[in-house]
């Protein structure tokens, strides 16, 4: 039997794809925290519509994103410390969200990644 193919996660596998070759070290953390905070709001969006399938695909996307930016931080860095505990954080609650879905506590953890992220671009331009 044939596997059915969502496009539109077809479509985000190309364009992920396409943003990630070539990219430096900046923007790799850019489009990881773009990763992070679009899954979190796509598990929002699917705990909404009583969609536990997208709300464990987003999860576990968003869950990927913050230990990719867990593992890239660099230790010998003055902030290493401070992102450490705040990707550690994050992880946590999308964890245990995987159990028991916090949908308060997500929207503050997306609110957050959204500042940082867009203060990352500020100092970027």
């Amino acid at each position: 039997m044939l596997r059915k193919r969502d496009p539109y996660d077809a479509y985000q596998r190309v364009e992920f794809d396409a943003r990630v070759r070539g990219a430096n070290a900046a923007e790799l953390v850019h489009v990881c925290y773009d990763q992070f905070v679009n899954a979190l709001g796509a598990a929002l969006v699917a705990d909404q519509r009583r969609d536990a399938l997208l709300r464990s695909r987003s999860l576990t996307r968003a869950l990927t994103a913050v230990m990719a930016l867990q593992l890239g931080v660099d230790h010998e860095h003055d902030m290493a410390g401070a992102l450490g505990e705040f990707y550690g954080a994050a992880r946590k609650s999308v964890l245990a969200s995987s159990l028991s879905f916090d949908r308060a506590r997500l929207e503050e953890i997306r609110k957050d990644f959204t500042e940082v992220r867009d203060g990352f671009a500020l100092a970027r331009d």
